[in-house]
């Protein structure tokens, strides 16, 4: 990429717009299926992802390092606490210089200016592993695992239930870019003839001082058998992991025969490889 061109990041999921992910989804598709194969596709040769966290992080983390060697490329994890960044070297100052030296960097973080104010100074594409208001990456891999099970998610329903946070706002946007519906409960009500029911956590990374307030407004909205009975019979059932079962969830619903949880999770990483290559490489037609 020279260091004129304008590089394209990903943000938040309103950053593309219909046609680019319906690209993606096909990609992850078709890159998904040569996985399955065993068959070598390796289009990053010799580029670099740079992982930083200020979060921890399970899937992410296994999803973008083991999906940049499957690409061909290497992938670096730069904790905040082994950077300069946790003595006060400025963002923009990091992103000046992680950017001369890596091909695209994903940043897993708290407030979204922080990775806006990275973005704005990065010479490469930008990627959103998480902030406190969006998680992109999970709404991709989760529209296409619907996709994978049911077809189009285009003027059908999704039921989010539970804390209005950075998945729930992703759902959002997706919803209006995508052309879905979704109906959000938190406490105050419930009623919906849903296709696909999600949840998260009660208490989100760095809310923990509110979890046991959290706890007692969020009694009555675990997702179980009675809730999901409620939705239509063909509905699927998500969460974006790690899982409390008992309390936003039911172990029966959970591992019960209407979830994709895992399948879920897994395309976290076929999405995400979708993704790097199309911020790299541009539209392939491989």
């Amino acid at each position: 990429m020279s260091a004129t061109a304008a590089p394209k990041h990903f943000l938040q999921f309103s950053d593309f717009d219909r046609a680019q992910f319906d690209y993606l989804f096909e990609r992850t598709r078709w890159i998904k299926d040569r996985f399955k194969r065993y068959e070598l596709y390796q289009p990053l040769r010799d580029r670099t992802l740079a992982m930083v966290f200020d979060k921890a992080s399970t899937r992410t983390r296994v999803s973008f390092e083991a999906g940049m060697n499957q690409l061909g490329g290497i992938a670096i994890n730069l904790a905040r606490g082994e950077t300069q960044l946790s003595r006060g070297e400025p963002i923009e100052d990091v992103a000046r210089v992680i950017s001369r030296m890596v091909d695209v960097v994903m940043i897993r973080t708290f407030e979204q200016s922080i990775i806006e104010r990275f973005a704005a100074h990065s010479r490469v594409p930008v990627i959103n592993g998480l902030t406190n208001e969006y998680h992109p990456c999970q709404i991709l891999a989760d529209v296409f695992t619907y996709f994978e099970h049911r077809g189009s998610l285009e003027g059908r329903t999704v039921a989010w239930i539970g804390d209005a946070n950075n998945v729930c706002y992703t759902w959002l946007q997706a919803a209006r870019i995508l052309g879905f519906a979704v109906h959000v409960a938190a406490p105050r009500g419930y009623a919906v003839d849903a296709d696909l029911v999600t949840t998260d956590v009660w208490t989100s990374m760095g809310f923990e001082a509110e979890n046991e307030a959290r706890r007692a407004a969020f009694a009555n909205y675990c997702v179980d058998e009675e809730m999901m009975a409620r939705a239509k019979p063909d509905a699927l059932f998500m969460h974006c992991l790690p899982a409390h079962r008992g309390e936003e969830v039911a172990a029966e619903v959970i591992d019960g025969p209407q979830s994709v949880v895992w399948d879920e999770a897994e395309n976290r990483l076929h999405a995400q490889k979708a993704l790097l290559e199309y911020l790299v490489c541009g539209e392939v037609t491989s």
